[in-house]
């Protein structure tokens, strides 16, 4: 992280803590978050607000309204832009300051003068409300002023989008720190998507082709990481790429910042859909008919989908395998794999069908991998990913390397266009020893990938071949160790057969088994008696008990000492010598009999 990003990053900082009083840490973010956003867009819209307000005058005057009137204001704020961004308010953060005693109001309008996917980033912060409440806690002016400091200058020109990127990351995961959740719902360390584009994208030599289109999707995009990651990725090496960017965010805040990004860096906004990408009845998959060609995601690890269960269940029942969750559903308690079904469903046609393909990069915990018997589970899905040949790579990652849990992740390659050295096989990478210790924890994170660890991670799949020897450490070092096995993808496949056999047993009245009857509950509960208030009453119930266990004594005495090896054939013996006998074989105590009177015979 560049030297005056983290200096920008102390100064937002410095910022919210005079929030300290009306604001708890944990609130900080509610008024940070969507500051930072309006602050970099205000130093975006100022070298031409001028010019826009008198053009804005002109089209009144014209009568210009509504769309009209928004189609021409597009056109002159678009002059370098391919999506309009602009506002017809007369405040800039200056002016603001000039009039202090209306500032709440002016600030109110001043965010409703946006164009209106702007308005739209505000509203899901739902900063009008804190607006509120910060001039009425006399804060408003202050932060406002802070905000305008030089030193928190966020034009383009000062801080460029990729440092933008990291200030909003790092932002946020000190504001979830505060309010002690869990910032790893929300981002991705920055160096594990790096090396998930590394690895996505190699190999992808038409990728460099320039004038080439690609699209890029993450559904659970949080604040956009791995989208904007993969777009420098590829624009470095290829800037006449065209590329597309989708989406979607069930989290507000997430959602807007990830919005903000796109229209900061003047990129289409409405590509990321809001709601839950599984559904959940109130929201559903926002891109319902679109294929794509890279895919990303982080899903939660560990998450119980029961908001979602209907609504998938449903669809997995209906629809089967022309729905998204044909193969079958995983635990209620972890839905992780149900995002990669979804990935799955959004592959583009495989070059033998005619298509493009597409190529598929996820995190996991251990749970997708192992968890899950053979039937309709987790197993089930890794059954048919498998033997469809689309599970290409599978790497280790090291333990503490997000910020929320320090459990050990895997990224998951998956794609149904495998070159064809790679068809019918499956790379496993260990990259648990790829790491160097970070000088200060973050959260639960103490370790980082360093450049050289995704070169080498990148290297070994590159390769594609055992590799008994390999880099790591902080020094590069190459240690003897296995980083890279290839398997053929029948390695993987494997049956569980349950061999039943009937309990075999042998029956005998003999007196040692007979004696065995006096440990049977069933048995000893004959001699007593629950009236514990009348003793009279109580004590003629144990006596009466007492007696029919001696009479079954007798009568099991008086059976022939016959070994049975058929259940059948001595049962019958037994009711028919209760019978003679005019004795009742209540079934608790016919069971204790067989209990008592049997012994295993193979």
């Amino acid at each position: 992280m560049a030297a005056n990003t983290t200096n920008l990053i102390n100064f937002v900082f410095d910022i919210a803590n005079k929030l300290r009083g009306p604001y708890l840490p944990a609130q900080y973010r509610k008024v940070m978050l969507p500051m930072t956003v309006l602050r970099r867009l205000d130093c975006i819209l100022a070298p031409g607000k001028e010019a826009l307000l008198k053009e804005y005058d002109k089209l009144q005057a014209k009568g210009l309204e509504g769309k009209a009137l928004h189609k021409a204001l597009a056109r002159k704020a678009s002059k370098d832009r391919k999506h309009p961004l602009y506002n017809i308010s007369p405040y800039t953060f200056e002016k603001l300051l000039a009039d202090p005693d209306n500032i709440a109001s002016n600030l109110v309008s001043y965010i409703h003068g946006f164009s209106k996917p702007a308005r739209e980033i505000f509203e899901a912060f739902e900063f009008e409300s804190e607006i509120e409440k910060l001039d009425k806690a006399n804060r408003l002016y202050l932060i406002i002023q802070e905000f305008t400091r030089p030193e928190v200058n966020l034009h383009p020109a000062q801080v460029s989008n990729h440092d933008m990127g990291y200030v909003f990351e790092e932002l946020v995961r000190k504001f979830n720190e505060q309010a002690n959740q869990e910032a790893g719902d929300h981002f991705t360390p920055r160096e594990v998507i790096q090396l998930m584009a590394h690895l996505i994208y190699t190999g992808d030599e038409e990728l460099y082709t320039p004038g080439i289109a690609r699209t890029i999707y993450d559904p659970t995009a949080g604040t956009g990481g791995m989208l904007s990651v993969s777009e420098e990725y590829i624009t470095e090496q290829n800037p006449q790429a065209h590329l597309e960017l989708f989406g979607q965010e069930y989290n507000g805040e997430s959602w807007a910042i990830c919005r903000s990004d796109l229209l900061i860096k003047d990129e289409p906004i409405d590509n990321i859909a809001f709601g839950d990408t599984l559904g959940d009845g109130v929201t559903e998959d926002g891109h319902p008919d679109k294929t794509f060609h890279y895919m990303l995601a982080n899903p939660p690890f560990g998450v119980e989908w029961k908001p979602q269960e209907k609504f998938v269940k449903k669809e997995h029942k209906q629809l089967g395998f022309h729905g998204r969750f044909g193969p079958g559903l995983p635990r209620i308690n972890d839905g992780a794999t149900l995002f990669l079904l979804h990935m799955l469903s959004k592959m583009k046609p495989a070059p033998e069908q005619g298509g493009e393909g597409s190529k598929i990069a996820v995190v996991f915990n251990g749970s997708p991998l192992f968890n899950g018997e053979p039937g309709p589970s987790e197993s089930n899905i890794r059954r048919w990913i498998i033997e469809n040949d689309w599970l290409d790579a599978i790497i280790a990652l090291p333990d503490q390397l997000f910020y929320n849990t320090g459990i050990y992740t895997y990224i998951w390659l998956v794609s149904n266009r495998k070159p064809a050295h790679r068809k019918g096989k499956v790379q496993l990478i260990d990259g648990t020893r790829h790491y160097q210790k970070m000088q200060k924890s973050l959260g639960n994170k103490r370790n980082k990938l360093g450049d050289q660890h995704i070169e080498e991670l990148t290297r070994l799949y590159g390769d594609f071949k055992d590799s008994a020897t390999c880099k790591v450490g902080l020094n590069g070092k190459r240690e003897k160790r296995i980083c890279s096995k290839i398997f053929d993808n029948r390695d993987f496949g494997y049956l569980k057969v349950i061999v039943e056999r009937p309990l075999r047993l042998n029956f005998q009245s003999s007196a040692e088994r007979i004696q065995r009857l006096w440990e049977e509950k069933a048995f000893l509960n004959l001699a007593t008696s629950k009236k514990r208030k009348n003793q009279a009453e109580h004590d003629r119930e144990v006596q009466e008990g007492e007696a029919t266990q001696q009479r079954i004594i007798a009568l099991l005495k008086k059976l022939r000492n016959t070994l049975y090896q058929d259940r059948t054939e001595f049962e019958d013996v037994l009711n028919a010598a209760f019978k003679r006998a005019d004795e009742k074989l209540p079934a608790p105590i016919k069971k204790a009999i067989l209990n008592a009177l049997s012994e295993r015979d193979p």
